[in-house]
């Protein structure tokens, strides 16, 4: 059965981070003064939490009337209360599986992962080049001054393995704080499939954080991709959606 995530689950993958790099929160409270519902926005994207019922219509008219939102992703249940507020603006939407990691199943703590390499802020322009060459990412907004603004914060970071001198596979984090960290662009080059890679990639990425004691979630609709990440040792807790916006101009 999946498990609901609750506020406090919510605010450690995604509100520690927000506030740290000091993006736009908003909160609706209960007559006792409890908080109920969150939007918050990270760069274009919107993403509204709530434990129970909430004003859908009012996050939709916070996120309706800023020029830049492109985009809005949340729990599935929660998403689905905004959606009909919304619906006149969106251009695309998917759903992915929302899935957790606490600890590595054991045949992934015998993962050889000595050809990982860690990237560094010199690596940034190759793994945005290695991401954009891959029709999964094709929507994806990363940019080359992002992914190095993150490898260097500390927001995010990323292991590689490289072939005859070429970058052909990846993972990599963004939001991460003290709890916990955000999977995401596992990516392999169409070339270089089925040897290994992405998951030699991911446990090292593992290994690291878990060490950290940081919990780590991702979001996947790929079901071979899914099936590295459950032998790896995470665990599917729910739907995730992501809605791609029609931006207006003026």
């Amino acid at each position: 059965m999946p498990i609901k995530p609750s506020m406090e689950i919510f605010y450690n993958l995604f509100l520690i981070e927000v506030l740290t790099i000091r993006q736009k929160v908003w909160g609706e409270f209960n007559e006792n003064g409890g908080l109920k519902a969150v939007l918050l926005k990270y760069e274009e994207n919107y993403i509204p939490f709530a434990d129970g019922d909430f004003d859908a219509k009012g996050f939709a008219g916070i996120m309706l009337k800023d020029p830049s939102f492109g985009m809005m992703s949340g729990l599935k249940g929660i998403t689905a209360s905004i959606e009909p507020y919304v619906s006149h603006r969106v251009k695309r939407k998917r759903e992915t599986y929302y899935a957790k990691c606490t600890e590595l199943n054991p045949a992934a703590k015998q993962v050889d992962t000595t050809g990982v390499l860690q990237a560094h802020p010199e690596d940034a322009e190759d793994l945005v080049e290695l991401l954009n060459s891959i029709p999964e990412f094709s929507d994806s907004t990363i940019t080359v001054d992002r992914k190095r603004r993150g490898l260097k914060d500390g927001s995010s970071r990323s292991f590689f393995i490289k072939e005859n001198g070429e970058m052909v596979s990846t993972a990599s984090t963004t939001a991460e704080n003290s709890l916990s960290a955000m999977v995401v662009g596992v990516a392999t080059a169409e070339n270089c499939k089925k040897k290994g890679y992405a998951t030699q990639c991911m446990v090292k990425l593992s290994r690291q954080l878990l060490a950290e004691n940081k919990e780590l979630c991702l979001f996947y609709d790929n079901p071979a991709a899914g099936a590295i990440y459950k032998r790896i040792g995470f665990e599917d807790i729910g739907f995730w959606m992501m809605y791609s916006i029609e931006k207006v101009s003026g």
